[in-house]
């Protein structure tokens, strides 16, 4: 294992110093491990957080700021965040108006924020929650019970960050949380696995002339493994799966996510050929991103994630935003 890490063990909390050094409009919770914006919103406006196991950077403590969440919690590698943690964001960030949770569907993610909602309750904090459930590739996994929540939850994160920097009230922000989980899905493909630094090897075994396709975000292995193809070939597998599971035809975002060891000369010619599918089956690229948003350490493959928009979601998803991990408007 070659990491730029002193123990395995220090690795968030030393990640998180970082952090709080490099990004000074941030507010790091070493204890607790929450990332909050140095400067609250304005008293009476939704709050957003977020959060999960460490390793997805920049989600989610990349994505806090205007436009986007007002914390993160983050957990161990790989691992939820406690609900005394959950919470602690919660009460941090609550300007009288209710938060919401946004949650990626892995059993303990979902039961960590329940937990944590029911705490923030007790207290006379109104939370709403939505579970992200966007991958196509599985019913099932290691980690959860039904669709595991992967892209889809960068696009999510920004659409509601802005209804909730508007004014929206907790119900209306509720609602177009589910709205956008909805209507996106997302399917993702491995040509190598990670390495967890306190595990100190790979997850899985991938042979150099191997792929998997529909991995998670956790270095779960995927649907099936099959010999390596062109990158037009990889395109086609990854957006029909997509394509037969929600009818995306008109106006889409759609995001081409690296997994965190793939170069970006790659991640753009991925990118070309799955816009060409796309074009040709009826879905008008109304907006993109191209890079690593949701990651899984240092594994090397892509993802897609679509998402069908209509002028409401463009509106918000072009609304200012600033944070580490994503910045335009403002």
């Amino acid at each position: 294992m070659k990491k730029l890490i002193n123990a395995p063990e220090d690795v968030l909390v030393e990640s998180l110093k970082g952090v709080a050094l490099a990004h000074p409009e941030l507010s790091v919770d070493l204890e607790n491990h929450v990332i909050t914006r140095a400067t609250p919103k304005t008293q009476g406006k939704v709050a957003i957080v977020s959060g999960g196991g460490s390793g997805h950077e920049p989600l989610h403590g990349g994505f806090v700021g205007t436009g986007m969440l007002d914390a993160a919690v983050a957990g161990e590698v790989f691992t939820s965040p406690t609900p005394d943690r959950v919470q602690v964001a919660t009460k941090a960030v609550d300007r009288g108006a209710g938060v919401l949770h946004i949650v990626k569907n892995y059993t303990g993610d979902v039961l960590n924020f329940e937990m944590a909602a029911e705490l923030a309750s007790m207290e006379g904090i109104e939370v709403g929650s939505v579970t992200v459930d966007d991958d196509v590739a599985v019913q099932d996994s290691l980690y959860t019970a039904g669709r595991r929540g992967v892209g889809l939850t960068v696009l999510l994160e920004k659409i509601v960050g802005a209804a909730a920097e508007e004014g929206r009230d907790l119900a209306a922000v509720v609602e177009l949380a589910k709205k956008v989980n909805g209507q996106g899905r997302s399917m993702g493909m491995a040509l190598t696995s990670c390495t967890v630094p306190a595990a100190g090897k790979p997850t899985f075994d991938l042979p150099d002339d191997q792929m998997e396709i529909g991995i998670g975000i956790h270095g779960e292995p995927g649907r099936h493994r099959e010999p390596l193809a062109p990158a037009s070939e990889i395109a086609r597998q990854l957006v029909e799966p997509i394509l037969g599971d929600i009818d995306a035809a008109g106006p889409a975002i759609v995001m081409l996510n690296g997994m965190g060891a793939t170069p970006l000369i790659e991640l753009y010619l991925m990118y070309g050929e799955v816009a060409a599918i796309l074009e040709k089956s009826g879905v008008q690229i109304a907006r993109n991103l191209v890079g690593n948003y949701i990651t899984s350490l240092d594994m090397a493959g892509c993802s897609v994630t679509v998402l069908k928009a209509d002028d409401e979601l463009l509106r918000l998803w072009d609304a200012p935003v600033n944070t580490p991990g994503l910045r335009w408007g403002a």
